[in-house]
């Protein structure tokens, strides 16, 4: 009876018209430490807001359980939830993975992708742990499931992501994240059966699984050798180079870059020996170089093109840009063997990437994790360790961290909640601490 006043207490909570979960999301975290001015610190208590948003995933209505995940999302983002993750990791866990599995809820297609990020935000928390290893191992089937299914497409991009990340974060070694980008891969390129009908897959769904898949491959560098395997996948991104969508376009080349980058092609050299010298195995390899160069040329000659292209295709002048930028690093690149460099100031640090794999990671947790990006790189030791990035500013206090402006509205108001807890509690603290001196001046005066 308990449990269910409590779920309705929490049903109501979420279900409300305003929108403060918004607000209450950009400052989730255990009993926080919040410079306001100078010396004078806040502190307030979010757990409970997320043990509510727990709870209420329990709930019937899918509504309620969008905007618990909702502000499950809000909190993970824009803080390290580390003291939560210690107490609710596997029952936050599990309620997500209900969201996605086939049949245990009847999850709106909102509901699946918010749970999915959430999982994904879970794991970059943990980072690379005991925990990121049970969140692969627990998500990979289901995903891969539902992936399968083909259902509901609106739902597949955050899925995508959602594997990713588990497998960047979780995966162990080689063959798990082969396994991974093989999944990615069938959501475009299905295997056909007498009850599969193939489908043809929409542009940003093209984008997603390509980002995704290019964002796994910049993992890794001892690959399997099966030349038919690459040269389909370098026919297939080669293809997508002439289509219509602009970020389609940008999603094949950075893949193609990040290909030529980890030395796909080169592995396939047997070194040029003479022809009477090779064993049959050589040979084969050998043909296999030859075509996958062939290949390269045809992707350099397109990407030439599209580092010029005038804006006959596409129409965003944005996108123009981007698309000339990219390959014209592409270019030059295959040219001079230049990849680009980024530097990205963050506080007074700067994070510096100088390869297409890091690039391609970079930019991928950067549209992940979104406004959260900076928080994270700051504090999240796992991405530190990813893009080696030491910030030399660090907080006194692990828990404090700088109010934005919406927090500052919210905690220096004379008439909000948590100002108004505060002078209740300095008052207290203050005839307390009369009290105290009253009783050790009567005690002097009866010893005198």
């Amino acid at each position: 009876m308990g449990k269910r006043n409590s779920q309705r207490k929490n049903a109501a909570m979420l279900d409300s018209d305003d929108d403060s979960s918004s607000v209450s999301s950009s400052s989730t975290s255990r009993t926080d430490h919040i410079s306001v001015s100078g010396n004078e610190e806040v502190h307030f208590d979010q757990d409970g807001l997320l043990d509510q948003a727990l709870d209420a995933l329990d709930e019937k209505r899918g509504s309620t359980r969008e905007r618990a995940l909702s502000v499950i999302i809000g909190a993970f983002t824009s803080n390290m939830q580390h003291h939560f993750v210690d107490k609710k990791f596997a029952t936050l866990l599990h309620q997500c993975l209900a969201s996605i599995k086939k049949g245990s809820k009847k999850a709106s297609a909102k509901e699946i992708a918010l749970a999915s990020h959430a999982i994904g935000l879970l794991t970059l928390t943990v980072g690379c742990s005991d925990n990121a290893r049970e969140i692969f191992e627990e998500s990979v089937r289901p995903l891969d499931e539902f992936l399968t299914s083909k259902s509901h497409l609106t739902k597949i991009p955050s899925l995508l992501e959602c594997l990713a990340i588990i497998t960047f974060v979780g995966g162990n070694g080689l063959e798990e994240t082969e396994r991974s980008m093989d999944i990615l891969w069938r959501v475009i390129h299905p295997r056909l059966g007498s009850n599969v009908v193939a489908v043809k897959p929409s542009a940003p769904l093209i984008t997603a699984v390509v980002s995704a898949w290019s964002f796994l491959l910049s993992t890794m560098r001892n690959l399997k050798l099966n030349s038919k395997n690459w040269q389909n996948s370098i026919s297939y991104l080669s293809s997508l180079l002439d289509k219509e969508d602009r970020p389609v376009r940008i999603a094949a080349g950075e893949a193609l870059a990040v290909i030529f980058e980890i030395g796909i092609i080169e592995k396939f050299s047997a070194d040029s020996k003479g022809a009477s010298d090779m064993s049959q195995e050589e040979i084969n390899l050998q043909e296999s170089y030859t075509h996958l160069q062939g290949l390269k040329g045809k992707v350099i000659t397109q990407v030439k093109n599209l580092s010029v292209e005038a804006g006959g295709k596409g129409s965003a002048k944005k996108d123009l840009n981007n698309q000339r930028n990219l390959f014209r690093d592409i270019v030059e690149f295959f040219e001079c063997g230049y990849s680009p460099e980024i530097s990205m100031k963050i506080g007074g640090d700067s994070l510096q990437t100088s390869s297409w794999s890091q690039m391609i990671q970079l930019n991928f947790l950067k549209h992940f994790l979104g406004g959260g990006f900076i928080k994270h790189i700051q504090e999240n030791e796992f991405l530190q360790d990813v893009f080696n990035f030491k910030p030399k500013r660090r907080y006194l206090n692990n828990n404090e961290h700088r109010m934005s402006s919406g927090e500052k509205r919210m905690f220096k108001s004379p008439n909000s909640v948590q100002n108004k807890a505060r002078t209740q509690l300095l008052n207290k603290q203050r005839l307390l601490s009369e009290g105290r001196n009253l009783g050790h001046y009567a005690a002097n005066m009866v010893d005198d």
